[in-house]
């Protein structure tokens, strides 16, 4: 096997896993050894449809495999000691969206990351899609005059997701964490931690005795970051909700700026159009650059940086555990006292990715 091709297998067949494979399969940079799944008919079906080894045994895969990336799409509740016994072996860690059930869990494979000395990544095919790349730049080349109102929407018109989603030990959360993690982490990456978050949430649930089992389906999220900047994010995942729809708006003194996956619209300060950008937004092409990326940073990590490392994705996780305190408290939460939680433990946070 040459030195330039990274060995690599893939935690979890689902369908998000198979179009993981399927994307990895294509790139250069990697070479598909081993897959893995509970669902061992599945295993066998994909193993010989990819000529690599299959297993039915998360920790059979890690044990018997000399790999250089693990590709995880598996729910993290199913593997996170196979996740750790990857790193400790010296695996590079690439996972599937979140970063973590929680702010704690993602931490702590951080401080894995550092302490082995390998590479952690979080798949956020957003941070690569070109329109909300072009919203970064646009911000950076052409400040907007007093951002006073980030408004984010996210309604997803269908309620069908796996059951163990619908368990808060098991998934760590609902709609917030599992479908609003890439506009939280546009915020985060375009303007920093805010300074307090207070959060709402419900679940449709009609028993009252059962909501404590059901993680959120409707959530509404303020941020405030410095004494004129104040964030909202409204989300719901359920039927009824009409469309489904997404944006995100920056309000200021001078223009309003507004980006989704498929477009990046300029107004001024009457609400006139003075630019608009259509993008023909392609999720594998996203997961490609994403993938390209990361064995880049393994293979050359002085030319090239990891984009959405772990450690990059702590901001966001510490924003939504505030969310979620914040739901519990009924009072707004500090995402920085979170971060200052891992602070004290230097093997967790350290300067740079």
């Amino acid at each position: 096997m040459s030195k330039d091709i990274l060995k690599t297998a893939v935690l979890g067949l689902d369908e998000a896993g198979l179009s993981l494979l399927e994307a990895v399969s294509k790139i250069d940079y990697f070479h598909v050894e081993a897959v893995a799944d509970k669902d061992t008919q599945l295993t066998e079906k994909i193993s010989a449809e990819y000529k690599c080894a299959g297993f039915d045994d998360y920790r059979q895969l890690i044990i018997q495999n000399r790999l250089d990336v693990l590709l995880v799409a598996a729910p993290i509740y199913s593997c996170d000691d196979y996740v750790r016994a990857a790193m400790k072996n010296k695996f590079n860690v690439l996972k599937l969206l979140p970063a973590g059930r929680n702010f704690e869990e993602a931490a702590e494979l951080v401080r894995l990351t550092k302490e082995q000395d390998v590479k952690f990544a979080v798949a956020n095919p957003s941070r690569f899609a070109q329109s909300f790349v072009d919203f970064a730049k646009y911000l950076e080349e052409n400040p907007i005059e007093q951002p006073f109102l980030i408004n984010a929407v996210l309604y997803i018109g269908q309620s069908g997701h796996p059951d163990w989603q619908k368990d808060w030990k098991l998934s760590g959360g609902g709609v917030l964490l599992r479908n609003c993690y890439h506009l939280v982490d546009q915020i985060v990456l375009n303007f920093g931690l805010p300074q307090q978050v207070y959060c709402l949430m419900t679940n449709t649930v009609g028993e009252k005795q059962q909501r404590i089992y059901l993680t959120e389906d409707t959530a509404v999220i303020t941020m405030k970051f410095n004494p004129g900047l104040t964030a909202n994010l409204i989300t719901s995942r359920q039927p009824g909700i009409g469309t489904s729809r997404e944006f995100l708006k920056v309000h200021g003194r001078d223009k309003t700026l507004t980006v989704n996956h498929t477009q990046l619209i300029v107004s001024d300060a009457h609400g006139q159009t003075i630019e608009e950008n259509e993008y023909n937004h392609d999720r594998k092409v996203c997961m490609a650059k994403l993938l390209n990326n990361f064995a880049l940073s393994i293979m050359s990590p002085k030319e090239h940086k990891l984009s959405s490392s772990g450690y990059d994705n702590l901001g966001t996780m510490a924003v939504i555990e505030s969310a979620y305190l914040s739901a519990r408290t009924g009072m707004p939460e500090e995402p920085e006292r979170i971060m200052e939680i891992a602070e004290r433990e230097p093997t967790i946070i350290w300067p740079g990715p």
